[in-house]
């Protein structure tokens, strides 16, 4: 499985330096335009930078691969570090600073979020006390602190749900639909969850009481 941290320009929370570094050992660090301010806060050299420099003016170092866009583009700059990631062979992608500030932007970052996972890649984001993440078909186990809300919403228009265990509120064969939001403010009762989704995409949220 290969790796990859998308810093983004949006609030990151109290990001410690080597939980960034531990991910470089097996995969990539990506700078989203103004995403590289908070590579050098962190001290770190990503090793590719992708935008349209609208964000970020500063210098860039020879040793870091440059992807530049145009400012008028189809794709957000993390969309653009998404693809390429996914175009590196990346299988699971971390996304820091992509929430906070303009919730267009943070919304945008979600449907980022479900490309990935309809590109078969999985994706999340994480601020100091949100945790982030879509999924497909399949089996997930989901492992958190037991003091935190999970919330399960679908973001097709229907979620088929085979079995949703280990929570206050369990789902079996039950259908959820993007329209109405059943699956908010749920509790993991054991320390962790098991969902088994037939067909559909869901947003699977953890935060923090």
């Amino acid at each position: 499985m290969k790796y990859c941290v998308i810093l983004a320009g949006g609030d990151a929370g109290n990001i410690k330096k080597l939980a960034v570094e531990n991910f470089r050992r097996n995969g990539i660090i990506i700078a989203a335009d103004r995403g590289y301010k908070l590579a050098e806060e962190l001290e770190i050299i990503p090793d590719v930078f992708v935008g349209d420099f609208d964000s970020f003016d500063g210098d860039i170092p020879e040793s870091v691969e440059v992807h530049r866009s145009k400012p008028e583009k189809d794709d957000t700059d993390t969309m653009l570090a998404v693809k390429l990631a996914i175009e590196k062979g990346c299988t699971n992608i971390l996304l820091l600073g992509g929430m906070g500030g303009r919730f267009d932007h943070t919304f945008a970052n979600i449907q980022t979020l479900v490309y990935a996972c309809e590109n078969g890649c999985r994706m999340s984001m994480c601020d100091n006390g949100n945790f982030v993440t879509a999924l497909g078909k399949g089996v997930h186990n989901f492992t958190a602190s037991e003091s935190g809300y999970f919330s399960l919403f679908a973001v097709s228009d229907e979620l088929d749900i085979e079995y949703m265990r280990g929570t206050k509120y369990p789902l079996e064969n039950y259908t959820l639909k993007n329209s109405f939001p059943l699956g908010v403010s749920n509790e993991i009762t054991d320390g962790k969850a098991v969902i088994s989704i037939r067909s559909g995409k869901a947003l699977l949220i953890w935060s923090e009481k």
